[in-house]
């Protein structure tokens, strides 16, 4: 072979090696970007969280929403004033549905009562639409309940002088409609 075609080979091999190793490059860089889901985001710090980490954000989520002891038995609905959420239990001790909420400005003391009535649709007492209304008791001529904003808002700051609107989502307000009919057991825990 005459060295000028020598030359010609090894020119042809390194400029098809570079051409190899850029096709590569643009290969990783698409994969990068489908990763983390396009070329203008950061790429996510893990495609998922490891086995222990995920375990143990699953015990405390499991801890946080446990139902909380003493609060009673059979069917109903268990209020935490200190965690301000819901549990909806159903036959078997099974809990249906848990939900956070927002507290009115008067809190029902601990203990059992029975839902006494319900309203579709009402103005608060805040002066709020509400849908979902499920009344419970009294604390100082404040009626106390749970509902839910019709336009699904809820509260911010604190609550207004005077109010017993327990607030939670529609969804969850549609929920406690479903489940929460007059004379069902509502237990009150700190």
């Amino acid at each position: 072979m005459a060295p000028s075609s020598a030359g010609t080979v090894v020119a042809g091999l390194t400029a098809a090696a570079l051409a190899a190793v850029g096709f590569l490059a643009y290969q990783a860089d698409a994969a990068q970007e489908r990763r983390s889901g396009g070329p203008d985001r950061k790429p996510a710090a893990s495609s998922s969280p490891s086995p222990g980490a995920a375990e143990a954000k699953e015990r405390e989520e499991r801890a946080r929403t446990a139902l909380p002891p003493g609060s009673g038995t059979g069917e109903r609905v268990v209020y935490s004033v200190g965690s301000d959420r819901v549990w909806l239990v159903g036959a078997n001790e099974t809990v249906t549905r848990t939900y956070e909420v927002v507290p009115g400005a008067v809190d029902p003391q601990p203990g059992e009562y029975t839902v006494t009535s319900r309203t579709e649709r009402v103005t608060g007492s805040d002066g709020v639409p509400v849908a979902h209304v499920v009344l419970f008791t009294q604390v100082d001529g404040v009626v106390v309940g749970f509902s839910a904003a019709v336009d699904g808002s809820l509260p911010e700051g604190p609550p207004k002088k005077g109010t017993g609107g327990i607030r939670s989502g529609s969804a969850d307000g549609e929920a406690m409609w479903r489940f929460a009919t007059a004379g069902t057991k509502v237990v009150v825990v700190p």
